[in-house]
């Protein structure tokens, strides 16, 4: 055999024999790519994104895109070929699986943890768009979870309003931990509540439930994660339970997390506003909500850009605090709009409608 054809023989085979490797590698790695875009003042599978009934709504036009990513699942085991090619690939990112499933977060648990922050997530739009449009919304503090085996198991449910605890009105979920912390542990602290069912009741009848009742529950020591010191506790969270004027639906299946609440919040806001908010733009976002209207951050910016720029986005509703990531990387042709809270959005579409794009807040790369 010609030593030419032997040496490019034995290349091919150590290249097969090094590509057999890389695939049954597997590496501790995990894959974000850019998901799908919804469009919050549109439909999805016929159903409207965002449905409103018992306030007057009025017509939209032009897109407030929610962004999305889509990862890897907790239980693959991503080989060294794919790992490699994702990270030559721009419109992928390799990341350490434990940044997306940590403690060995499994996938279930990781799903159920985003479905709940989903769903806060959109009570906090409602909340944040109608307290933008100056609209008053009730809230009250109420029994988020019951630890089980805890002292308040059998006790206090999810569901009863907290109305005070030893006399004190509570008027924050954070007024309950401080309040009973106030006691020392095997001391016991009476609740004052309406029961959940009471409570479901009234609001069903659209009344306030004004019937109380008393609970006292013996506490039990605990370690402060923070401080490292014990303290009284009864095992429970607490947390705001919102009654709105009327109807708000969100219908959006198969998404999870947090991201999308300042999108759903602007779309709410369009729909009860006279006139429209994107002025017939192409406009996508992300970042967190607060009830308050404040913006958080959010993981994944890199692929959320990327799913904008390819549904066709103009502009960027960027979380101040991924402003630097944002800027390093941009796509071409998509403009970001730094927002801190709901009001810098609004007054950002604002200018976007009246063309005034040069003097909106800007990222820049830090």
């Amino acid at each position: 055999m010609p030593r030419r054809t032997a040496t490019m023989l034995a290349s091919t085979l150590v290249l097969i024999a090094l590509l057999c490797a890389g695939v049954l590698i597997k590496v501790p790695y995990a894959e974000m790519s850019p998901g799908p875009t919804v469009n919050t003042l549109g439909e999805v599978n016929g159903q409207p994104v965002l449905s409103i009934s018992g306030h007057q709504t009025y017509p939209t036009s032009g897109h407030l895109n929610m962004t999305t990513v889509r990862v890897t699942g907790a239980d693959y085991n991503m080989n060294l070929v794919e790992a490699v090619y994702g990270w030559l690939a721009h419109d992928n990112l390799v990341v350490p699986h434990n940044t997306l499933y940590p403690d060995g977060k499994t996938e279930q648990q990781s799903t159920q943890e985003n479905a709940e922050e989903f769903s806060q997530s959109q009570e906090s739009a409602k909340v944040s768009a109608l307290t933008e449009l100056g609209i008053p919304v009730k809230s009250r503090v109420v029994v988020s979870t019951v630890v089980k085996d805890s002292p308040a198991e059998g006790r206090l449910h999810a569901g009863d309003v907290i109305k005070s605890v030893d006399g004190t009105v509570v008027k924050e979920p954070k007024d309950v931990a401080k309040l009973v912390t106030k006691r020392e542990p095997g001391e016991k602290v009476v609740f004052t509540i309406v029961p959940a069912k009471k409570a479901a009741a009234a609001e069903k009848a659209g009344k306030e439930a004004t019937e109380t009742e008393q609970v006292a529950i013996t506490t039990k020591k605990a370690t402060d994660p923070e401080t490292g010191k014990s303290r009284a506790v009864v095992g429970i969270t607490a947390g705001t339970d919102h009654t709105f004027p009327f109807t708000i639906d969100i219908s959006l299946a198969d998404v999870g997390g947090p991201s999308a609440g300042l999108m759903f919040s602007l779309g709410i806001v369009d729909k009860l506003s006279p006139g429209e908010l994107t002025g017939g733009k192409f406009i996508a976002g992300t970042g967190t909500i607060d009830d308050k209207g404040a913006v958080g951050p959010i993981g994944g910016i890199e692929m959320k850009l990327i799913a904008a720029r390819n549904a066709g986005a103009q502009y960027f509703l960027t979380p101040s605090d991924n402003c630097a990531d944002a800027a390093s990387d941009t796509p071409s042709g998509l403009k970001l709009v730094k927002v801190k809270n709901i009001d810098d959005a609004t007054k950002s579409l604002a200018k976007i409608r009246a063309g005034e794009t040069s003097s909106l807040p800007s990222c820049s790369a830090g």
